[in-house]
């Protein structure tokens, strides 16, 4: 019986698996983001394009100004509004009044006459930027100095 284990064939012998070549690993930056939409820590790590087009319409440089002044203004003239905002120049508040009508946030109104009155004002979708507003000035108020 002895002799029958040693003649072994070498099919019957457990094969070992082949290895299998690792490339090496790359290395990964993990940044963490807490939003309000997932609890920290769970599910994966993106940002939110709404969030990030929102920050950037009314963060580009004026635009939140010239919110917030039709904010407290309500309709008001290019030149009231100039006034209101210092800094910043016609060129500039044009432009971006214009981006902020196409936008849907504000609503420029000609009236006929001589002369010609132009009035900007905040649409429904400017008027709803309210909250939001001042709460980024609440922080402003507290964290900047």
């Amino acid at each position: 019986m002895a002799d029958r284990e040693m003649s072994r064939h070498p099919e019957d012998e457990p094969q070992a698996e082949p290895r299998l070549r690792r490339e090496p690993a790359l290395r990964r930056r993990t940044v963490t983001v807490t939003t309000l939409e997932r609890p920290l820590g769970e599910g994966p790590v993106e940002c939110c394009p709404r969030l990030h087009e929102t920050v950037e319409l009314v963060g580009k440089r004026w635009s939140g100004a010239i919110i917030y002044v039709l904010m407290q203004g309500g309709t008001m003239r290019f030149s009231e509004i100039g006034h209101a905002v210092p800094d910043l120049s016609d060129r500039l508040l044009s432009e971006r009044l214009k981006e902020l009508e196409a936008r849907g946030i504000v609503e420029r109104r000609v009236q006929d006459g001589t002369p010609t009155r132009v009035e900007y004002e905040l649409t429904e979708r400017g008027r709803d930027l309210r909250d939001a507003l001042a709460e980024l000035k609440a922080w402003g108020d507290r964290w900047l100095l």
